[in-house]
């Protein structure tokens, strides 16, 4: 439906509820920008999150000139272990002065045709774009993973020219000029190759929206203004990144007695006692320490700050972690202070965004995502919301009535404070469910997680997956290297980079999807490549890592990213894989995987102990089935919240009037999740990478939108019945030639009626949850 045609429908007539969402669901705008340089890195749920990169390219193209610089030899995939934070500057400075030549040389061609074709514009820019995008993205990558001193300043010194290199491809009239035409000429064009033809409209149109979003039309001092934002945004959004993975890293909790730690699991004593060990700078003293004897060093790294929240019996170490990880990056914590950098950012986008006619921010960023409007986020919003809530309330009061219960001295008033919640959720669930998250990590060992995993999609979407650590070079000794064969010729089709574990000294926290190398003609690459970052427990001493099953979710979660990446069928790059693919609906075969976590014959395909080969019990995961809703609304409420206050920042708030960040923020809890008003010295804003650091501003309702979608989608296996191994291969078939395959060639809401036969529906996310 047409934009305008929806609001006056929704409007008309009495529609259900469930229509409305369907309708707004559907409601499609096209895809982000073609130009590679200008696209943000896929990223994560609440505990997910993006590479902080400006300007981290997700396309190919031809390799730069081999050279002794390993960031120049572009020839395959990255030499990572010859790669220093030295190489950067020259490499760029190479590269940046061969694109600039090549550039000018392509408007100058442009400016004297007379006719034009597609081949003869995005392609070219394609190539041009490649070997500056090959050794910013491994750089970016390297931010992330292996982040040092000498790395961010590499990165913070080469960040503004590669931002104003790339404004000149966004703000070029003669590329503008002709993408019209080539427009044009593809609208009237027939073709037998449908598909071909759709990549193509779609990264023109995605191009020519992108220009216009990047400042074409500007001129004079809107346009040296407009520059001089996108800088400085780069600027803030890599500073605010680095703020919060240093407060991260700077806090540090030692506990000493035994008593503190009672009951705690195993998993996590032996966790903090390696982290004490780690720390130790005279590493003799450390052969007495173990995780009985302690010990035990917490840290605000999300393994080590979950576990202590999950299962410290000591309320006022809880509460001391709890603060630490509350308060990062704020005038409430020793490192730097982010709240001038939120500020800024806000102030310069609500400009930018006056600089090219838009009302405020978040009207910018729907621009280039389904959703079309604020106005239809907050129906969806409000929608879930009216379900979710009472459920929510209704979840806390049974957690608190246990605390009070066991505990009626400490809880006399009836109230349970932040750093008390996951602690009595934890032990609500183990009494209802007689299930500890303790006894399943012994059933779900990385080797045969992944080994699981890997045949699912064998038996589903017909590929197979083989570990290749010999042919790749990797960053830390943890990563390793895997290829992707289509079972149908034993053709090699994409490989991926697996990171697993935490790395709190110089690994980024959350788990994420990014893009080595993208599929495209134009550049001659046919094999995509994919790095699938994580931050689960890693192995202690002799024990391989025994992930939590929400480790194990957010593992299939991040798969699903590099399954769209890897499985494409598109070769224009600018929306081959998850290229050109709408913010809002990217999560789609992310959050799609995750349900099959709670698919027995999936679970029993890796769910065995690691010590003994002993299957999971029947019983356990039936219980396990029983957790899925456990807290359901609360976490529904949770995300509803992060969503709308996001929103409300973008499209609302005056930075400069006299409500504050924090104001808006209890001004949003208040109606998503007012059973859990932010303390006075919540300064959770000040770590939210999501809008701040990544790309999510005014996008990540997008969880929810896409949510929406992903539990119909699945809801396709279970109509024919996920017991039905044949009609389950072919729905899983069919998912792949569609969702995964046509990436951003084709509109998202016509990629998912070619799946579904129809718009989505909130019936099977509502079952789901439990919200039904």
């Amino acid at each position: 439906l047409a934009t305008g045609i929806l609001r006056i429908t929704v409007m008309k007539f009495d529609l259900t509820k469930k229509q409305i969402i369907a309708l707004l669901l559907m409601s499609s705008r096209t895809a982000t920008s073609a130009f590679s340089l200008f696209k943000s890195v896929v990223k994560p749920p609440t505990h997910r999150r993006i590479v902080a990169l400006a300007m981290a390219s997700t396309s190919t193209a031809t390799p730069a000139v081999s050279t002794s610089n390993p960031m120049l030899d572009q020839a395959g995939l990255p030499k990572f272990s010859q790669i220093s934070p030295s190489d950067l500057s020259p490499a760029v400075s190479t590269l940046l002065e061969e694109m600039d030549s090549s550039f000018a040389s392509l408007e100058e061609k442009l400016s004297n045709s007379e006719t034009v074709s597609f081949e003869d514009v995005l392609p070219p820019i394609e190539k041009m774009q490649f070997p500056l995008g090959y050794a910013w993205g491994v750089a970016g990558h390297l931010n992330g993973v292996k982040n040092g001193d000498e790395l961010r300043k590499a990165v913070e010194e080469n960040q503004p020219l590669v931002v104003q290199a790339m404004s000149k491809f966004s703000q070029s009239r003669a590329i503008y000029d002709k993408l019209e035409i080539v427009e044009k000429a593809l609208d009237e064009e027939k073709t037998s190759d449908e598909f071909l033809l759709s990549q193509k409209r779609r990264a023109v149109s995605n191009s020519l929206r992108g220009m216009k979003l990047g400042g074409v039309g500007l001129d004079g001092a809107d346009k040296e203004r407009f520059n001089e934002i996108k800088l400085r945004l780069a600027e803030l959004s890599t500073s605010f990144s680095n703020n919060v993975l240093d407060a991260t890293k700077a806090f540090a909790l030692t506990i000493e007695n035994p008593e503190d730690v009672a009951d705690v699991p195993e998993s996590a004593k032996a966790m903090w006692a390696a982290a004490y060990k780690a720390s130790l700078e005279n590493k003799e003293e450390d052969s007495a320490i173990d995780a009985n004897s302690g010990p035990w060093r917490v840290t605000l790294d999300g393994p080590s700050y979950v576990a202590a929240l999950s299962h410290i019996p000591n309320r006022e170490l809880r509460k001391k972690v709890y603060m630490a990880y509350l308060t990062r990056a704020s005038e409430l914590s020793d490192g730097k202070d982010n709240i001038p950098n939120i500020y800024e950012i806000l102030k310069l986008k609500q400009e930018m965004s006056s600089l090219l006619g838009f009302a405020n921010y978040a009207e910018l960023s729907l621009a280039s995502k389904m959703a079309d409007t604020v106005e239809s986020v907050h129906k969806l919003s409000d929608l879930i919301a009216e379900k979710a809530l009472p459920a929510a309330e209704s979840e806390l009061k049974e957690i608190t009535e246990l605390a009070t219960s066991k505990e009626p001295n400490v809880y006399s008033e009836g109230k349970l404070e932040p750093w008390d919640v996951t602690f009595w959720a934890e032990r609500l669930k183990e009494s209802k469910f007689d299930l500890k998250e303790e006894q399943l990590r012994p059933y779900f060992a990385l080797p045969l997680v992944l080994e699981g995993m890997f045949g699912l999609v064998d038996r589903i979407f017909n590929i197979e997956i083989k570990k290749a650590d010999d042919e790749a070079e990797v960053w830390n000794p943890d990563v390793s290297f895997f290829n992707v064969y289509d079972k149908k010729d034993g053709k090699h089709i994409a490989s991926f980079y697996l990171d697993p574990y935490s790395r709190p000294a110089d690994k980024r926290g959350g788990a994420w999807m990014d893009v080595c190398i993208g599929k495209s003609d134009a550049c001659n690459k046919e094999i995509p490549v994919a790095y699938l970052t994580c931050n689960g427990s890693p192995p202690v001493e002799d024990t391989p890592s025994l992930m939590t099953f929400s480790e194990v979710t957010t593992l299939f979660h991040e798969f699903g990213h590099g399954l769209q990446h890897m499985l494409t069928s598109a070769s224009v790059g600018d929306v081959a894989g998850i290229n050109g693919v709408e913010w809002d609906a990217v999560e789609l075969p992310s959050q799609f995987m995750e349900n099959w976590c709670y698919d027995k014959k999936t679970v029993y395909g890796f769910a065995k102990h690691y010590k003994t080969g002993e299957i999971l019990p029947e019983e356990m995961f039936e219980k396990l089935q029983e957790q899925k809703t456990f807290r359901a609304g609360s976490m529904a409420c949770r995300q509803l919240y992060f969503g709308m206050l996001d929103m409300e920042l973008h499209s609302n708030f005056d930075a400069e009037g006299g409500e504050t960040i924090f104001d808006v923020q209890k001004r949003i809890a208040s109606k998503y999740t007012p059973y859990a008003m932010p303390l006075e010295e919540d300064r959770f804003l000040c770590a939210f990478n999501h809008i701040f650091g990544g790309g999510y501003a005014a996008g990540y309702y997008s969880y929810k939108w896409a949510e929406v979608m992903s539990a119909d989608a699945f809801g396709a296996f279970e109509d024919v019945g996920l017991e039905n191994e044949d009609d389950v291969q072919k729905v899983g078939m069919r998912f792949r030639d569609t969702v995964l395959s046509l990436g951003g060639g084709v509109d998202p809401k016509d990629v998912y009626r070619q799946f579904r036969g129809r718009d989505p529906s909130p019936e099977a996310l509502l079952r789901h949850n439990g919200l039904a």
